[in-house]
């Protein structure tokens, strides 16, 4: 029998049978799709293969094999739920796979998969233990198994389509809800009659005995949007084996949580979070092993936690594993710790993980959103939990919706989490009616919110705009106006006063795009001058938006259009100066630096990046001396046009949330700076002359805003700051070295002044409960404090509030009502053991309505403000007297 066993060394066997059939082995691809919006992250083998199956591209080989990292939690296929529940699934897991891309078909697949499978040479699996299913319609591959492989025809399953519509079936393979599928087959191994389960097909499928190693999809159709399915030119093979399904039955364990890679990481979770690996710990240390592998992955392939997108996931998959921590008895952060333990124990598979750099940013990552999380799951939790126990004791099994809104909402607590903790209680939550509380919030936020027309759901147009600024940078031209829009309506004229968007033929104005504002200038004629105060793109079309100034223009106008020459141009250098700083800030910070988004314009302009931390000074000024050396440098601007693939080999980094077509337009600026890029840029990096870069700041979790300018202003922004340390350092009456120094001093003795005039403040508002009790009057053994007060703070409220109560032995009701210099109006009201009877909050809501403002608070302590001055005193009298009733009944 085969000695392969361990999962490093079915990877290397899987790859290595099929190099020697004729295969190109083929290294993984990122788990974040290139270019492609109908995935979240890389679920199958075949998604870096996409376009070859559909014939949109060409390899050098028809033959491939790869060891692809997968992700499935998100999108269509989404096994986050059932992680920690099951023996087999997994939020990230490998798949082994050998594509045909119009080379072999159903034949070749099949026996290369049972070769590999039962060969003594590979992993000499009993084929006894092996039943294959294939789809319902597909008498080749039935015949195929039953006649040439000779599998007995009780173990051939045919499976229809058996979730509820035409090619909706367990043996119709589709990467998502569009693209390349078809029929498959799928060989499942019999862990044994010990296992509860039956075969696929019965009603017993879920269970753990059959369980599914490999799966063969013929490639025959791509699905569109409407349904439709159109026949690849090429039929061809992807086919999938589950790597850790397949360990699992090569160490005889039944559960893929007992094979090498997990126990390893089991273990040290458990000594991690100091507990014995038991059968109460182990469910979260399971989830613990299988979260913290898709985490470090994601993060080495550049996903950083967000509020959207594949940063949600992530965000979601992480903070499932600290509460699992969490329910273990972990208070400290610990998850990040297992980063090491996973690049070591998955070997050759994260092996680009493994340098020092990329293993402390993955580190730090997860360190920063464990530390962030720490401040909400406490609270959160201990609310959930006192929900639920009020459930189970009313014998009820929904949570409320409007709770799960709360949490959410006031607490941070996401719905995901709070819809995982019910689970594992048996409550459901009502989802429905949390989402009509999310939508009455949105509904809320809209009427908030002043909203102009979104043009780009208004203009739907076939219409070209032809443009030449590429090769001339050219600033006018001569066009013909081919459509008019105002509002939500496409109209024939408009004239002096009116706001419109013109479309014409040609245009030298660049329309918004690639992080790149778009241009303003005129149009103008005879008749018409028209100020354009920006320029999008609408498909093929420019829309020109601006204003009429005077005359009128009517579709089929013949019109000059004039670029604001001087805009655009400092809109080139800020725009050109972006490419200088996304490489200074990768080279500074590492390579997991990527753009998140750029605005370019004529003044300030921004450029946000992945980071997961501030960027100190140092750090600030060697980026900026990068820049500028480049700058000096003068390197030329090449511009070149390419394919995709040749993009990739030079190394092009790519924005790809943008769309980018079959040709790319490459811009280097010598070989320190190569991006796939469609904006304007200078013809040398001379040409921009200065770069400045302003500030830095988070502007979302993992994210980072740098602000800078460029050229002309740059050297503005110089001057300036010059002009202003020659100012300080004239006030200070010290050199500008000294400065800070100074200033350092200044602010200390500050601090010392305010804490002087705090403890005074203090000193003077105690002096003032003597009079204070002095004034007081006791009914029925409490005493009562209704005054009005001045000049006086917060703070100061609430000292003479606590020393009254400290200085009264027997009971008492305190009433403070100030008014400050600044002519604002405060309420304390303090209720010492009475508060069977009074409630602070409640007497404070009272006061302060009665006088124009409001309040609230706890039972024995409450504030509030208030604007009615006048009638103050009055109403602090009413306010006593009805105190005074209630305590004498």
């Amino acid at each position: 029998m085969s000695s392969v066993k361990s999962t490093a060394e079915i990877r290397r066997s899987f790859l290595e049978f099929f190099s020697k059939k004729g295969h190109q082995v083929v290294a993984s691809s990122s788990l974040v799709p290139e270019n492609d919006p109908t995935l979240l992250f890389i679920n199958a083998g075949m998604n870096q293969f996409k376009n070859v199956f559909l014939g949109l591209d060409t390899r050098s080989y028809k033959r491939a094999t790869t060891a692809q990292r997968c992700v499935r939690a998100g999108g269509k296929h989404n096994d986050l739920e059932n992680v920690g529940f099951t023996a087999r699934h997994h939020t990230f897991f490998e798949m082994m796979g050998n594509f045909s891309f119009g080379d072999y078909f159903k034949r070749d697949a099949i026996h290369f998969a049972w070769e590999f499978l039962t060969s003594a040479d590979y992993l000499a699996l009993d084929p006894n233990r092996l039943t294959v299913t294939v789809y319902h319609t597909d008498d080749e591959a039935y015949n195929i198994w039953a006649d040439e492989i000779g599998i007995p025809r009780e173990r051939i399953i045919r499976i229809g389509d058996n979730k509820g519509a035409p090619y909706a079936s367990d043996n119709f393979w589709q990467m998502a809800d569009t693209g390349p599928c078809g029929p498959c087959t799928e060989i499942f191994y019999d862990h044994g009659p010990e296992i509860w389960g039956g075969p696929p097909g019965s009603p017993e499928e879920d269970g753990d005995r059959f369980i599914e190693i490999w799966n063969i999809v013929f490639m025959q159709f791509n699905r569109h949007e409407d349904g439709t399915m159109e026949k690849l030119p090429r039929p061809s093979v992807d086919t999938g084996m589950g790597l850790e399904r397949v360990a699992a039955v090569k160490q005889h364990v039944n559960s893929n949580y007992d094979i090498d890679v997990f126990k390893r990481l089991i273990k040290r979770a458990s000594e991690l979070c100091g507990v014995e690996i038991t059968k109460d710990t182990r469910q979260s240390l399971n989830v613990i092993a299988d979260h913290i592998r898709s985490c470090t992955f994601l993060v080495g392939d550049g996903v950083i936690p967000s509020n959207e997108g594949r940063g949600y996931v992530l965000r979601r998959i992480i903070r499932r594993a600290v509460r699992h921590g969490y329910l273990l008895g972990v208070r400290n952060t610990f998850f990040h710790k297992l980063v090491g333990d996973v690049i070591d124990v998955m070997e050759d598979a994260a092996e680009y993980l493994n340098t020092k750099t990329k293993r402390e940013f993955i580190e730090k990552i997860l360190r920063l959103e464990e530390e962030q999380f720490a401040r909400t799951i406490e609270r959160g939790i201990n609310l959930l939990n006192d929900e639920i126990t009020k459930l189970k004791s009313d014998n009820k099994t929904v949570l409320a919706g409007e709770v799960a809104f709360t949490l959410l909402d006031t607490f941070g607590f996401p719905l995901d989490l709070t819809v995982d903790i019910c689970k594992e209680n048996s409550i459901k939550v009502d989802v429905e009616s949390f989402e009509a509380k999310m939508d009455e919030q949105r509904k809320l936020a809209k009427a908030n919110s002043k909203f102009s027309v979104n043009y780009g759901e208004v203009i739907k147009t076939d219409l070209v705009t032809a443009y030449d600024f590429y090769n001339n940078n050219s600033t006018k031209a001569e066009a013909t106006v081919t459509a008019i829009y105002q509002g939500d309506r496409l109209i024939d004229s408009v004239s002096s006063g009116d706001e419109a968007v013109i479309i014409t033929d040609i245009s030298p104005f660049y329309g918004e795009s690639g992080g790149q504002v778009g241009d303003t200038g005129v149009i103008k004629s005879e008749k018409l001058i028209f100020d354009v105060t920006d320029t999008q793109k609408y498909a093929l079309a420019l829309g020109h938006h601006g204003k009429v100034a005077a005359g009128e223009v009517k579709v089929g106008d013949r019109v000059e259009l004039e670029v604001d020459a001087d805009r655009r141009k400092a809109i080139i250098l800020h725009h050109s100066v972006t490419h200088l700083l996304h490489a200074a800030v990768r080279e500074v910070l590492g390579e997991h630096v990527h753009q998140k988004g750029s605005l370019n314009t004529f003044g300030v302009s921004r450029f946000d990046i992945s980071h997961p931390e501030a960027i100190s000074i140092e750090e600030q000024l060697r980026i900026e001396s990068l820049v500028n050396e480049h700058i000096r440098a003068n390197h030329p601007v090449v511009i070149r046009e390419m394919s995709m693939e040749e993009a990739k080999a030079l190394g092009a980094q790519a924005l790809f949330t943008e769309k980018y077509g079959d040709v790319v337009r490459v811009v280097a600026m010598s070989d320190w700076s190569v991006e796939l890029c469609g904006g304007l840029h200078v013809a040398s990096t001379g040409e921009i002359g200065l770069f400045k870069l302003l500030s830095d700041a988070g502007i979302s979790a993992g994210v980072r805003r740098l602000e800078f300018v460029a050229g002309d202003l740059a050297v503005q922004y110089m001057q300036r700051d010059s002009l202003l340390l020659r100012e300080l350092s004239e006030l200070a009456v010290k050199p500008k070295a000294e400065l800070s120094s100074v200033l350092t001093q200044n602010q200390s003795r500050i601090k010392e002044l305010e804490k002087y005039i705090d403890n005074m403040k203090q000193d003077l508002a105690l002096q003032k409960v003597d009079a204070l009790l002095v004034q007081s009057e006791t009914v029925n053994d409490a005493r009562l404090v209704f005054v009005k007060l001045d000049d006086l703070d917060v703070q100061s409220l609430k000292t003479i509030a606590f020393e009254l109560a400290n200085r009264v032995q027997t009971k008492g009701i305190f009433v403070l009502a100030n008014v400050n210099k600044q002519g604002a109006g405060n309420l304390l009201v303090a209720v010492k053991d009475l508060t069977d009877k009074f409630n602070a909050g409640n007497l404070v809501k009272e006061l302060a309505a009665k006088l124009g403002g409001k309040g609230g608070g706890k039972p024995n302590q409450a504030m509030g403000s208030f604007t009615d001055y006048d009638n103050l005193v009055e109403e602090l009298s009413k306010l006593k007297e009805v105190v005074k009733t209630q305590l004498l009944q």
